[in-house]
């Protein structure tokens, strides 16, 4: 992310010091989350990610959309750090502990309703986290107005880090609960995945595709958690890894979009690109294909694992739904393949920094050969999930 970042705000004269170590303070936040073992340094390291991300999101302070996106995160996000702690209480007062292991004690033991009602509440604050539906309204209007190289920290590492951090949850101290839980991964997933592929058909603004694309893939991955077993734990952890660098890398070509020194992304601006940039043009091809899940790319196999635990596990509605949104989200994905190769050129690009080429060659690589080479990321995954269920 700071790689991608570093000439976009020297372009815009944004450049400042504090970027880097907000970004910091937000990977910090993230580690802490992830590897907490009770409900209170959990909501300590979220709270820390959070509010460096939205300083981060309003970075450009002289920018209204910018300013805008870091307002509406902030008041959003607050409003779900409440739904979170609230959660959190009601786990307290009900088990007498914050310590994982303590609430997977009293669980075990046997549920009340007010436990029962502080998962929920949890299971709604970390949705908003991940940008699941209906917790996904933020999402297209933070993305759009923020920075672009902040859009692209946002839909990488703290979505996967909050992933992963759910899964965790569910996983440990909610493990013995998993009929209650999945109930509500399931509706998520299935919400998500619909209004991913239906809301982003219209969308003009890359960036705001991005935003509902990423809703969309959120569903395709919750899919592998609410199997609740390994294979589907397996299939959440390669698909996080696999969409982690095709967002990556499609970001790259957003924030390599530049037009007489000035940012855009709307698709039009793309219009002709096969042209005077091929190589451009290919790597964002790859990345499209990628997202729609076209073989022999690595978006087809982080769908086919999800998608083979979703059959396996005998959640067949999870698999159909997953298939048709799928071909629906295609044809957004296709479109932009079409305006780069078939429409008329506009004015060329301005000429893009090493870094960003080197962003999209590493991330176009992993996605074209990932079919060549699996197994390290299969083997990663399960020792992932082993160490996760002990």
């Amino acid at each position: 992310s700071i790689l991608l970042s570093t000439r976009f705000f020297a372009a815009e004269e944004r450049l400042r010091a504090e970027y880097s170590v907000l970004i910091l303070l937000a990977t910090i936040g993230m580690g802490m989350m992830v590897s907490a073992s009770n409900l209170l340094t959990l909501y300590v390291g979220l709270e820390m990610q959070s509010l460096a991300a939205y300083v981060l999101a309003s970075f450009m302070r002289k920018d209204a959309r910018s300013a805008e996106a870091g307002l509406k995160y902030f008041v959003l996000g607050a409003l779900a750090s409440g739904i979170l702690l609230y959660g959190i209480s009601l786990l307290y007062g009900f088990s007498g502990t914050i310590d994982y292991h303590g609430v997977a004690k009293s669980l075990a033991d046997g549920v009340n309703m007010g436990e029962l009602f502080g998962i929920v509440f949890v299971l709604a604050g970390l949705s908003f986290k991940i940008a699941a539906v209906p917790f996904h309204m933020w999402t297209p209007d933070v993305y759009e107005g923020a920075p672009t190289p902040v859009t692209a920290f946002f839909a990488a590492a703290p979505k996967v880090a909050a992933v992963a951090l759910l899964t965790r949850i569910l996983a440990g101290p909610f493990g013995e609960l998993a009929a209650q839980w999945q109930q509500v991964i399931i509706l998520v997933s299935l919400a998500s995945m619909v209004l991913g592929a239906l809301a982003a058909v219209g969308q003009r603004d890359i960036k705001r595709l991005m935003a509902y694309s990423s809703i969309g893939h959120i569903g395709y991955a919750l899919m592998g958690l609410a199997v609740a077993s390994d294979e589907g734990l397996h299939g959440l952890a390669i698909y996080m890894a696999i969409y982690l660098a095709m967002n990556l890398g499609a970001f790259a070509v957003l924030i390599a979009m530049r037009r007489q020194g000035k940012a855009v992304s709307r698709i039009e601006d793309l219009a002709g690109l096969g042209k005077p940039d091929p190589a451009m043009a290919m790597w964002m091809t790859i990345f499209m294909f990628s997202m729609a899940g076209i073989p022999p790319l690595a978006g087809f196999f982080g769908k086919l694992y999800v998608f083979l635990a979703a059959v396996q596990g005998g959640y067949w509605t999870l698999a159909v739904v997953g298939v048709l949104t799928s071909v629906i989200s295609a044809f957004y994905y296709l479109r932009i393949v079409k305006v780069m190769y078939f429409d008329d050129a506009q004015a060329p690009l301005d000429a893009r920094p090493q870094t960003l080429t080197m962003v999209m060659g590493i991330s176009g690589i992993f996605t074209t050969l990932f079919f060549i080479m699996p197994a390290p990321l299969v083997r990663a995954a399960q020792e992932a999930v082993s160490a996760l269920l002990g």
